[in-house]
């Protein structure tokens, strides 16, 4: 019968690397979205039920535009976080690789079309 402390059973199983960043990633962006999502919606709903040029008008000023893009930037982000974790915790092998490279291309270019969307306007 070996005799092994804790240490011993833990070396060799690897650390956690990233963990405690990709914890406080999570945090930091939910935060974030806590302020920005009412703000959106505030911000959007006051536009709905306006015509096309209403809407266009009222985005191209600054604040509606920023707070629309910034909730877009930070919600795929935050998405994109828990997408990964997901993936790291039920997928294993090649294919949690391809599904974490997937889904981050996928969140990361449905935030940029949205954000080049809200520019359009805008500008």
């Amino acid at each position: 019968m070996a005799y092994l402390t804790d240490r011993k059973r833990a070396m060799g199983m690897g650390s956690a690397k990233s963990g405690t960043a990709h914890f406080w990633a999570m945090k930091v962006s939910s935060v974030a979205l806590l302020i920005l999502i009412p703000l959106f919606v505030f911000t959007f709903g006051s536009a709905l039920g306006g015509t096309y040029e209403e809407i266009i008008a009222y985005y191209s000023r600054p604040f509606p535009a920023i707070v629309a893009a910034l909730t877009l930037i930070v919600g795929f982000k935050h998405f994109n976080d828990g997408v990964q974790v997901l993936i790291e915790d039920y997928v294993h092998g090649l294919s949690q690789k391809v599904a974490i490279i997937l889904m981050t291309c996928l969140s990361y270019g449905a935030a940029a079309v949205g954000v080049f969307a809200i520019a359009r306007i805008a500008l």
